[in-house]
């Protein structure tokens, strides 16, 4: 049992190193495949594949979180007269942190799944192999175009998001809750900052990026057969998942620290 414990250590390392060895090779093909024209029009292929056919799901998410959080936190506030601040609670919780998290979650499945499948099958079928073997660098034909995508329209898409979530709860607040809208807008005004909303969006290229990798990586490294493909799948969104997780929480952390550093120097300079 601990020989068995022992190898399976071993076998996880090495393949946390190969990942990062991935990882490392994609950033860097990606971000020299920026100026080159030929790479292109295989990043606006993607681009649509990923972004434009992924709005509708993101817009409907941000709805409904948006319209949900306003039913959930109406009683709370309510019983404290406080339910004229209820878009402070609202806005803030979806463009800070459930807008750009739960995006990332619906790209995970919608997209990660596609990336994983589609260069899953390539490689059973050998075709990844093929374009090796004429002389062109797969992670440059293959990898990073989905990656450059994926990191560009990801903070797109959480902009959607936020705007259906603050859309959805406001109209919520309103026509069911019986609101005056002034105060709402008021008091979500001041409650929430640009600072928020720059955070929620820039937790997207982490997103984006983590998602492409993983998606991407699995793709390249699953077993034979459909049954091996199918794995690689699951295995891509729940990394996928636990990584934006991970990333949500050092992002909030670093974020909450930078805000305290520089608050004060914004308060000496007003």
């Amino acid at each position: 049992m601990i020989a068995t414990l022992g190898a399976k250590a071993v076998q996880d390392v090495v393949n946390a190193g190969h990942f990062g060895r991935f990882a490392w090779r994609s950033v860097l093909t990606s971000m020299r495949s920026c100026t080159a024209r030929r790479t292109y029009p295989l990043v606006w292929t993607q681009m649509n594949q990923i972004g434009v056919r992924s709005v509708p799901v993101i817009m409907i998410t941000g709805a409904f979180v948006g319209m949900t959080l306003a039913v959930q936190a109406y009683d709370q506030l309510a019983g404290m007269g406080l339910e004229e601040h209820l878009g402070v609670l609202i806005n803030i919780s979806v463009v800070k942190e459930l807008g750009p998290v739960l995006a990332a979650v619906m790209l995970a499945g919608r997209i990660g799944g596609a990336l994983t499948a589609e260069l899953g099958t390539m490689n059973v079928t050998e075709q990844i192999d093929a374009v090796r073997s004429m002389g062109t660098d797969p992670i440059r034909y293959l990898v990073a175009p989905r990656f450059l995508a994926c990191l560009l329209l990801t903070p797109v898409l959480i902009i959607y998001a936020d705007l259906l979530g603050v859309v959805g709860g406001a109209l919520v607040s309103f026509l069911q809750l019986g609101i005056n809208s002034r105060a709402y807008w008021g008091f979500s005004a001041y409650g929430v900052d640009l600072w928020d909303v720059a955070i929620g969006v820039v937790k997207g290229f982490f997103f984006g990026g983590a998602i492409a990798v993983i998606s991407c990586y699995k793709g390249f490294t699953c077993e034979e057969g459909a049954q091996g493909v199918g794995r690689a799948c699951t295995e891509a969104f729940v990394a996928s998942f636990i990584s934006i997780l991970a990333l949500d929480f050092a992002l909030a952390v670093v974020s909450k620290n930078v805000y305290e550093v520089f608050w004060p120097l914004k308060s000496l300079v007003g």
